[in-house]
């Protein structure tokens, strides 16, 4: 019996654990952009600045926001958040935040994917960092917005995933 009540423990642990750091890496990334962003209004606007801007804002939105997290990653991490609280292991609580993203103790796609588009943000980051204002900004504020509606679905799922009885998104673990 104590056996299980330690397990359960160690499962509720590491699934908070894992949104948390999900949280946190988010949180990071957003208060990282948010100066550059800031710093938009003390440039000079021109109109296609303006466009820019509505581009990024609304292509952002849609492609990271809605289609990257809250129809993909979002639910998946809550899947994989759901499965930990259910099946905890101390490699994969200590590591929960890696875990609900998918990097171990996945299904041979998800950690390519997992690996692939964290070496593709990599990348874009340090190519973002190159431009000047206002486009360092423009860009950013597109990034801002995917990435708080992001750590916004993120919270609406792990809620779903950790508090219903059921919730049908496959973890796409190996043994899932």
């Amino acid at each position: 019996m104590e056996k299980n009540s330690e397990k359960s423990a160690l499962g509720k642990l590491g699934a908070a654990w894992g949104i948390l750091g999900l949280t946190l890496i988010f949180g990071r990334g957003l208060v990282c952009l948010y100066p550059y962003v800031e710093e938009l209004p003390e440039s000079t606007f021109v109109w296609f600045h303006w466009v820019a801007l509505a581009v990024s804002l609304l292509f952002m939105g849609y492609a990271e926001g809605y289609k990257g997290f809250q129809l993909k990653f979002s639910p998946r991490a809550a899947a994989r958040a759901r499965y930990l609280r259910d099946n905890p292991t101390p490699v994969s609580v200590t590591f929960a935040p890696l875990f609900c993203m998918g990097f171990f103790h996945a299904t041979r796609k998800r950690k390519i994917v997992a690996y692939g588009l964290t070496t593709m943000i990599v990348l874009l980051i340090v190519l973002v960092r190159e431009l000047p204002q206002p486009w360092r900004g423009i860009v950013d504020a597109g990034v801002l917005l995917g990435l708080g509606w992001g750590m916004v679905s993120v919270w609406m799922f792990a809620f779903k995933a950790l508090v219903e009885k059921d919730y049908d998104v496959s973890p796409e673990t190996p043994d899932a």
